[in-house]
């Protein structure tokens, strides 16, 4: 009986080792049990990560929220068009986040990222999670910058500086978003170099056209994102939208910029967020 040399047994453990990732990687692919309401209860994925994208047979993706003993829940991005009991999907391995670029200024963006004005399609520059871990307190600098919204009785009340935020509450038509409107063209007016963010959530598509008409005639449209979801988006596509804004923001921070970020409003994202949460069989409530 001839003696193997090192050479024949280091071929035989890589050939193992190959064999071993075709074997496990059974396990990355598991089945629909249930779907309904842009839910999916998934059985089969032992290793999903929360908050990992998963990917259905018909295209669409989702993003892990449950993790249970034997399902996991996963919240569809998109229509549950073609996805019933026994549709296979596939574990991504890459957490859920967007594609960001500087050519998202001046666009009107869906809260995948996508443009939704009708302009070119846009190529991603970099990859941002919509759950980024915040800079520990030894990064952070104070608020030493003041960022003016241009309306007197506010700036001589309320100093507002860079990197604070600030809650604008009151009854409905009573000018919350004409206050943050304010502030953008402000930024513009003042050559402050601060790119707009401004997140709709569940707002009517005419209103968000009324408000890039009105940006374009003042001249600002040109340092601003709209992030817009509308009434008839799925309830996690109104879910990721500040998310999905908020990763913006921390792009240009991150390229040296600054960023004033506007959430309208929050209501219809507490709603939003209800709603998923009821479907996942979760408390409602937010922590």
């Amino acid at each position: 009986m001839s003696t193997m040399n090192a050479s024949e047994i280091i071929s035989v453990l890589k050939s193992e080792i190959e064999d071993f990732d075709r074997k496990s990687g059974v396990q990355e692919t598991g089945t629909v049990v249930r779907v309904g309401d842009g839910i999916a209860t998934v059985f089969g994925m032992q290793h999903a990560m929360y908050g990992e994208l998963v990917e259905f047979e018909t295209g669409v993706r989702g993003i892990v929220q449950n993790l249970e003993t034997k399902t996991i829940g996963v919240v569809l991005l998109g229509s549950d068009y073609g996805i019933t009991e026994g549709t296979s999907v596939v574990r991504t391995g890459k957490r859920a986040g967007i594609g960001v670029t500087q050519k998202m200024i001046g666009r009107v963006v869906g809260a995948l990222g996508n443009p939704i004005d009708g302009g070119d399609p846009l190529e991603a520059e970099d990859y941002f999670p919509i759950e980024h871990e915040a800079p520990g307190v030894a990064y952070r600098k104070s608020v030493n910058v003041p960022l003016q919204t241009g309306i007197l009785s506010i700036d001589s009340m309320f100093p507002i500086g860079r990197g604070q935020r600030e809650l604008i509450i009151g009854d409905r038509q009573t000018g919350k978003t004409a206050i943050a409107i304010d502030t953008m063209i402000n930024q513009a007016r003042q050559k402050t170099g601060v790119v707009n963010v401004y997140v709709a959530i569940g707002q009517k598509l005419s209103k968000i056209a009324r408000l890039v008409d009105r940006l374009k005639e003042e001249g600002v449209m040109d340092q601003t994102i709209i992030v817009a979801t509308s009434p008839s988006d799925a309830a996690s596509l109104l879910y990721l939208a500040p998310y999905a804004g908020t990763a913006m923001g921390e792009y240009f921070r991150d390229n040296g910029g600054h960023a004033l970020m506007i959430y309208d409003d929050l209501t219809k994202h507490a709603v939003a967020y209800r709603q998923m949460s009821l479907l996942l069989r979760r408390p409602p409530g937010r922590e």
